[in-house]
């Protein structure tokens, strides 16, 4: 039995509104291999990126070890058509280390979807299980941002058959 291996992973995407124009989101990773956190300032109302910070404390990928740094670039990005684009652009210009990138993708995720908060909530709860199945699956088609945000839009789910990820 000593000799299976042993992996857990943690992703935990949050948002807090600090004032009445500034959001802050945080992405925080911990799995067996890995603990990192980045954290991203937002100026609303045009959702620009005014501050970042990152911090790996451990991982196994070289090229993440010092690689915080690189994420100021990301700094005036405006979070919305593009981004994602952008966002690894910049990124690699720095370093070869694609999860600190991933994680201010996931950053700028949140903060749009703190924003659809409402929505969601007020969303009708339908009873019969193959409705319900059919009425998340057409959300996530009209907001493909939804896909793998959550254990039930995740790759695998009942939920999300038929749906092509965001490239």
């Amino acid at each position: 039995m000593a000799d299976l291996l042993h992996y857990s992973r943690n992703r935990c995407t949050s948002v807090e509104q600090l004032d009445e124009t500034t959001l802050k989101s945080t992405c925080r990773l911990q799995d067996t291999l890995t603990d990192a956190r980045v954290e991203i300032t937002v100026r609303l109302p045009d959702l620009e990126i005014t501050g970042v910070s990152g911090h790996v404390r451990r991982t196994y990928q070289e090229e993440c070890r010092n690689a915080a740094d690189a994420l100021e670039k990301v700094i005036g990005v405006r979070i919305g058509a593009g981004m994602l684009k952008i966002i690894k652009g910049l990124v690699r210009e720095e370093t070869d280390c694609g999860q600190l990138g991933f994680m201010v993708e996931e950053c700028c995720h949140g903060v749009i979807l703190a924003f659809t908060k409402e929505t969601l909530v007020t969303t009708p709860r339908p009873k019969e299980i193959e409705e319900a199945k059919r009425f998340y699956q057409d959300m996530v088609k009209k907001n493909v941002r939804l896909y793998n945000r959550c254990a039930a839009f995740a790759p695998g789910s009942s939920m999300v058959e038929g749906i092509t990820p965001l490239e």
